[in-house]
């Protein structure tokens, strides 16, 4: 194993993980979604060591996190009149919009050259404390190895990084536990969603009725935010979808149970040992599964199974059912 240069520690001493970030270190941090990978958004030394530590292409995009609208505005161009009302209803919160870049204070390496710069506000009290004590934003993509599944509680990042960071900044379990939702801007300046995530459409168009889904040609073009490639969120053991619903559940018959892993919305599946499978929601709510389940995924990648199963969640085909389906359809690509 090589050598790696950090004990990584955990803890919830902002002032520590101030003084890190300020002197161009890594900090994992906690925000509603999952835990971020920060350094200094505008210090390209920091940037690239973000790339390095996840084993991140260039060409992927980063999100910027600011403590306030009033810190974000010198970071960005004009802001489209949807956006600023998307701005008031959602943040502090699980959104992300993509606009106009101001190149003087935004290096090309948080946008991979594009004219766009994502942004969001973490909702997150220990998150919101650490920006208030910087005076410049934190590039966070996720704190994972690049297209590993997303962290939600601090052992998974250590389990992670561990060696690769100096800290991890401890602020328990995501409350939402999946990606922010990604806005981007049309051509009349409504709202199009590029990733889903908690903030659904419904939501969206609740408070901007324009707001809809990029269309198939807006989606064939080279990704233009974080969180479009076509594989991400994989475990290490091989993935196959099913459902929603047992139509299509796969007979436990078919597959060695001593080697086999599940993961279901409401109830295991019968023929598998319970030791191996993990129910989002017995209950059946979709913010619960929502939660658990980049947790699930972790919890039964460690058990050194050779296949896991998992059943698709209800979809709208515009809530949140949508957003979990795309997360998992997108792991069982690897």
């Amino acid at each position: 194993m090589p050598n790696l240069p950090f004990q990584t520690a955990t803890g919830t001493d902002l002032a520590h993980a101030a003084a890190l970030l300020r002197a161009g270190q890594l900090v994992a941090i906690p925000t509603e979604t999952v835990y971020g990978l920060a350094g200094n958004g505008t210090d390209e030394a920091a940037l690239r060591a973000i790339f390095a530590a996840k084993n991140r292409p260039v060409s992927n995009p980063l999100i910027l996190h600011f403590g306030s609208v009033a810190q974000l505005r010198p970071y960005v161009g004009a802001v489209p009149a949807a956006a600023e009302v998307l701005l008031a209803h959602f943040s502090p919160g699980p959104l992300t919009l993509l606009l106009p870049r101001n190149p003087a204070r935004v290096p090309d390496l948080v946008t991979a050259g594009l004219p766009d710069v994502a942004v969001r506000l973490p909702a997150h009290p220990l998150t919101q404390q650490l920006l208030g004590q910087l005076d410049f934003p934190l590039a966070a993509p996720s704190a994972n190895p690049f297209g590993y599944i997303s962290p939600t509680r601090p052992a998974h990042v250590l389990r992670q990084l561990g060696g690769r960071i100096p800290y991890i900044l401890d602020g328990g379990p995501c409350a939402a536990g999946i990606e922010s939702t990604v806005v981007g801007f049309g051509p009349a300046g409504e709202p199009v969603v590029y990733r889903p995530g908690v903030v659904t459409l419904a939501a969206l168009q609740a408070v901007v009725p324009s707001a809809r889904l990029r269309t198939p040609a807006e989606a064939a073009q080279p990704a233009a935010s974080p969180g479009l490639l076509p594989f991400h969120y994989a475990p290490h053991t091989p993935l196959r979808l099913f459902g929603p619903g047992r139509a299509d559940a796969p007979l436990a018959a078919s597959f060695d149970p001593t080697a086999t892993g599940a993961i279901t919305w409401r109830e295991p599946l019968p023929g598998l040992p319970l030791v191996q499978q993990y129910v989002l929601s017995p209950a059946g709510s979709l913010l619960e599964a929502a939660q658990n389940l980049y947790a699930a995924l972790h919890q039964l990648d460690q058990l050194g199974l050779q296949l896991l199963l998992a059943e698709r969640l209800p979809d709208d085909g515009h809530g949140l059912g949508a957003a979990l389906n795309e997360r998992l359809e997108k792991a069982a690509k690897r």
